[in-house]
């Protein structure tokens, strides 16, 4: 009787323990993402930048956790499946925000054209490029103005699942011009060495098509719209300037000069 007694007791004893070690760790936030490398990637220290700045918003409460797909399948995933808070980073769009909740910014991506320096890129408006053949990643947003011109037809783009295959795209001459982000481009033509070998041969045009800031887009269900709120108020007290300057930098300094 009293064994049976204190097998009882030690095994309320546990329960309970286990009971407060699960209402102690961190619930999980899980992100569908892409690798974009140096914003976020599996290999990267902190998982990138922009999964650092997402993994310490996220606390005290979640413990972030992402997975990688193709950007398309990232988004689908991120905004449909129940098993993920939602997807970044983001563009915000009109129509993403009616499907989502954004976060506030999380970083910025300076967006502009890569071309050959053979064949000079000479733009001022939009209007300029409608000759080209542009090649943009299937499924990314790259400015309202830009956006709105290809949607009618305007602009001429060849989609594909990466900057790197873009990248490649042109160095073939299949395609004119490249949409591509500024820090993308760099982190590209230094560590891919298939890239770092034509590197003398790609510029970074100095007139930019946007600056964009970038969000994570949280499901638009009460349980997505209470993490951005909590995501939010960590947000308001990190230095991002400073912090994202500071990572940048590092980075930099690993890295030979792009010429």
């Amino acid at each position: 009787m009293m064994r049976g007694l204190i097998l009882a007791l030690a095994c309320a004893a546990n329960l309970a323990t286990a009971a407060s070690t699960a209402a102690d760790a961190p619930k999980i936030m899980r992100l569908a993402s892409l690798e974009w490398l140096p914003y976020v990637g599996a290999m990267l220290d902190r998982e990138g930048w922009s999964g650092h700045v997402a993994a310490v918003a996220a606390r005290p409460g979640y413990q972030v956790r992402i997975d990688y797909f193709p950007w398309t399948r990232a988004v689908q995933l991120g905004m449909r499946d129940a098993q993920y808070a939602g997807y970044f980073p983001a563009y915000y769009t009109e129509e993403r925000a009616r499907q989502c909740h954004f976060s506030q910014p999380i970083g910025s991506s300076t967006v502009g054209l890569a071309y050959l320096k053979d064949t000079p890129l000479a733009w001022n408006t939009l209007q300029d490029l409608a000759s080209l053949k542009i090649a943009v990643v299937a499924g990314f947003s790259n400015g309202p103005a830009f956006d709105t011109m290809v949607r009618e037809g305007r602009l001429a783009v060849d989609a594909s699942p990466n900057d790197m295959l873009n990248l490649r795209k042109l160095l073939a001459q299949r395609v004119d011009t490249v949409v591509i982000d500024k820090l993308v481009m760099r982190y590209l033509m230094l560590s891919e060495p298939s890239l770092a070998r034509e590197r003398d041969r790609i510029a970074f045009h100095e007139k930019p098509l946007a600056e964009l800031p970038l969000h994570v887009c949280f499901q638009r269900t009460p349980e997505g719209r209470e993490m951005q709120q909590a995501f939010n108020r960590s947000l308001q007290d990190m230095p991002l300037k400073k912090l994202e300057s500071e990572y940048f930098q590092q980075l930099e300094r690993k890295a030979p000069p792009l010429r």
